[in-house]
């Protein structure tokens, strides 16, 4: 159960930095400040949840996990939101970012 915990606590944490790292760049491209103050409001959020969920698991794991996805997650939202351009190398490391949490959960 409290892997689960674990779990859904990094996911939403994960969640909650990606759209603010998505606000982040929306603030710069439409030059809005509102949508950066969003941003570091939602990043916080992230931050105090990936900080609870140090409750449920070593925090060399939860760091190695939050990260992998958090990158993943980062730039699939830079792809399908922004229309940016991934090389063989990028999709290469999302294949081996993915492999690694396996790896960890095992």
């Amino acid at each position: 159960m409290s892997q689960l915990i674990f779990l859904s606590l990094i996911g939403a944490a994960v969640l909650f930095e990606v759209i603010a790292d998505v606000l982040f760049k929306a603030s710069h491209l439409q030059g809005k400040a509102v949508l950066l103050y969003l941003g570091v409001g939602l990043y916080t959020i992230g931050t105090i949840i990936w900080a609870y969920s140090l409750r449920y698991d070593y925090l060399s794991k939860a760091i190695s996990i939050f990260t992998v996805l958090n990158l993943i997650a980062v730039i699939l939202a830079g792809v399908l939101i922004f229309n940016e351009d991934l090389s063989m190398i990028n999709k290469a490391g999302i294949g081996l970012g993915i492999i690694s949490v396996i790896l960890m959960q095992l």
